[in-house]
């Protein structure tokens, strides 16, 4: 390690160097369109079953899908993973044949970046977020998310940090979007931390990360805290997030360890001061203000809106945050910030998702990014199944 979606699976076979033609299956039992969704097609372990460079993907139309090679730490292929389109209650097939793929366009992209204060940055085609490293330990950071908004597919990162070389601030759109939110020391956009006693306790910059994947599809990295303090004991906290092309939310999964010790984790989002806010069940409600908003829904949804501000002052649309935390037990409104609770215990795994979207970006209102975010859920209760034939 240096220093500073939902998947399902199943088996492919190329068998002693000759490649066997396969029929890939993609089951939808829920009452969902499943659009661009990621599915994962995992290789044999044997090592005379590999996958190789050259296979093309393609659908029931005999148009080729773009996909994404998954390697382990020995760059040993291990699978591949590719956007699925099947209608509700449908099925979809696939083939996977011998030939030469095509170029596939990024879709994700992360990554530490050294020149801006050990930023960890990453994006998908909706969003782009950073967390915070340690050069920026005397600016009291915290561990919690930032968002950036976008208006493009396209790849913005590096394009929004070099031009911070040239001089030109990320917080004015100059065309592919721009960053309007504020973190400071609080969760942000979707982060988490233990919660004891009534007590949010809000960690700080990360110590090291390791990218594990880097798109074009799927980008997946760990970013490793050395130090999160708990009342009076000091915990390490991991946390693996992952980002997929077309998914409104990320996915965490994150575990501390240290003193076995009863506590709480807390999922949410800070709730900044442009306009007054409320809290509320009701979807009626909710819409009729179009002020600051935070909606909880059924299954561990909250969800999040306000006015977007710049730092030019300039008004820039929506901005929307949600959190899905599958196992939530309550809601907590407390210290600028609506947060979901979840029981843990020390060691342990836990996995929760979040994510940012724009009104000028795929959400034109309130009501599509509660949509989305909600339908994020349901399908996160009902993976997509693979099978091959």
């Amino acid at each position: 390690m240096k220093r500073i979606g939902i998947f399902v699976t199943a088996l492919l076979i190329v068998v002693s160097g000759v490649f066997a033609q396969k029929l890939v299956v993609i089951s939808n039992n829920s009452n969902l369109n499943r659009k661009g969704e990621i599915v994962d097609v995992k290789a044999s372990c044997k090592k005379s079953y590999i996958i190789t460079t050259s296979v093309v993907l393609k659908n029931e139309r005999n148009e080729e899908v773009p996909y994404q090679l998954i390697y382990n730490d020995k760059k040993e292929i291990q699978g591949l993973i590719f956007q699925a389109d099947v209608k509700a209650k449908s099925i979809a097939k696939y083939t996977i044949t011998e030939g030469k793929p095509a170029l596939v366009a990024s879709k994700t992209f992360a990554r530490f970046v050294p020149e801006r204060k050990d930023d960890f940055a990453w994006e998908n085609d909706l969003a782009a977020y950073r967390m915070y490293g340690p050069a920026l330990a005397n600016e009291n950071p915290s561990n919690g998310v930032d968002f950036w908004a976008k208006n493009t597919d396209m790849l913005i990162v590096d394009e929004f940090y070099a031009g911070l070389k040239e001089g030109l601030s990320y917080h004015k759109d100059r065309g592919h979007g721009l960053d309007f939110y504020k973190v400071a020391h609080t969760l942000g956009c979707g982060g988490i931390a233990p919660y004891t006693f009534d007590s949010l306790w809000i960690g700080n910059h990360f110590n090291s990360y390791k990218v594990i994947e880097n798109g074009p599809l799927r980008s997946v990295f760990t970013l490793t805290y050395d130090s999160v303090k708990v009342e009076n004991e000091f915990y390490k906290e991991t946390i693996t997030i992952t980002t997929c092309a077309g998914s409104p939310l990320n996915k965490a999964t994150v575990s501390y360890t240290g003193k076995t010790k009863k506590m709480q984790l807390a999922t949410g989002i800070v709730l900044h001061d442009y306009n007054k806010g409320l809290l509320s069940q009701s979807f009626t409600k909710l819409f009729a203000d179009n002020s600051k908003k935070v909606q909880t829904g059924s299954s561990g949804v909250l969800c999040y809106a306000e006015e977007a501000i710049s730092e030019y002052n300039e008004p820039s649309g929506r901005n929307y945050v949600g959190v899905f935390n599958p196992i939530a037990t309550e809601i907590i409104k407390k210290n600028g910030h609506a947060f979901l609770l979840s029981d843990y215990i020390v060691g342990t795994s836990f996995t929760y998702y979040f994510g940012g979207g724009w009104s000028n970006w795929k959400f034109p209102t309130d009501a599509d990014w509660l949509k989305a975010v909600t339908e994020f859920s349901v399908k996160a209760g009902n993976p997509l199944k693979v099978n091959l034939k």
